[in-house]
C-alpha cells in the first residue's frame, strides 16, 4: 500500500513541564493556521480516536516530563497529528535537554498554502530554538550527512556537506540541518548570521518574520525533492552560505 504524501513539522524547544501553557499554544497555532482544523481527539491504544470534550484542561494535565500526548483531528481519512517528546541532554547540543514537537499533515494544496503559518504556529507556540517542515521521509536524506567518525567522507552521496551530530554542537540555538521550510528563532538567526541584506536577497524573498523576531525561511517554491537538480543546487548553496548550520564553521 502506498503511503499518503505527508508534511512533517519538527521543532526543538526548551523542555516542556507540567501544566505548560506552550502545549495549548502549539495546538491553537496549528488550528489558526489551517482553517477548519480542530485537534480535539486523543490517539489512544485502540483503533478509534477518543474525543476530548475538555481538551484544553486535559492537555495541561497531561503535559509532563518534556512531552505531551498524541492529539489528532479525529478524521482517519485526512489525519492530522501533533505530539511532544523529550530529548535527553546526552543527545542534544550543549548537553541541554530539549523537547521535540512533531506534527504531521496530508501534503495537499490547503496544507501547502498554510505550511509556513503552520510551522510558525508550532515553533512560536513552543518557544522553539529552531525547526523545519519537510516532506515525510526527509530524515532519510539527512541521515547520510551526519559525520559519525573523523575519517568519514567529505560529502554525502548527494554531494551535500557533512554535518555534526546534534550532541557535538555547542548550543541549542544552532540548527542541525536545513529543511524545506526552516524556522530560526531570533537567537538561531543571530548564531548563523541571518539575514545579511547583501547576501540573502533570494532567501528573504521567500521569508517571513515572526512576532518573536524569528524567521520562517522557505528554500524552494515546491517542497524539497532532491531528485530535482535545481532543488539540490539550492540546498547546496544554502549550506555554503551558512557554515554554522550543522557545526561546520571553523572554531
Amino acid at each position: 500500500m502506498t503511503r499518503r504524501r505527508a508534511l512533517s513539522l519538527i521543532v526543538y524547544a526548551p523542555p516542556l513541564v507540567g501544566q505548560d501553557g506552550r502545549t495549548l499554544a502549539i495546538v491553537r497555532g496549528m488550528e489558526k493556521a489551517l482553517p477548519g482544523l480542530r485537534l480535539e481527539w486523543e490517539v489512544g491504544n485502540g483503533v478509534r480516536p477518543i474525543a476530548l470534550p475538555q481538551r484544553d484542561a486535559w492537555l495541561a494535565e497531561r503535559t509532563q516530563d518534556g512531552r505531551f500526548p498524541l492529539l489528532c483531528n479525529g478524521d482517519e481519512r485526512y489525519p492530522v497529528t501533533v505530539n511532544g517528546r523529550g530529548r535527553p541532554g546526552l543527545l542534544s547540543p550543549g548537553s541541554q535537554s530539549l523537547s521535540e514537537v512533531h506534527a504531521e499533515l496530508p501534503l495537499d494544496e490547503p496544507v501547502l498554502a498554510a505550511a509556513a503559518a503552520l510551522l510558525e504556529g508550532v515553533a512560536e507556540g513552543a518557544c522553539s530554538f529552531w525547526g523545519h517542515a519537510s516532506p515525510y521521509g526527509y530524515g532519510s536524506e539527512v541521515a547520510p550527512q551526519f559525520r559519525r567518525s573523523s575519517d568519514g567522507p567529505e560529502c554525502s552521496p548527494r554531494g551535500l556537506p557533512m554535518i555534526n551530530l546534534p550532541e557535538k554542537l555547542p548550543a541549542p540555538e544552532i540548527p542541525w540541518f536545513l529543511g524545506w521550510l526552516n524556522y530560526w528563532s531570533a537567537a538561531a538567526a543571530r548564531a548563523i548570521g541571518f539575514p545579511d541584506p547583501t547576501r540573502d536577497a533570494e532567501l528573504l524573498s521567500r521569508a517571513r518574520r515572526t512576532a518573536s523576531g524569528g524567521w520562517v525561511v522557505q528554500l524552494t517554491d515546491a517542497p524539497l525533492d532532491l531528485d530535482k537538480p535545481a532543488h539540490l543546487d539550492t540546498l547546496k548553496r544554502t549550506y555554503e552560505r551558512f557554515p554554522e548550520i550543522g557545526g561546520r564553521a571553523a572554531p
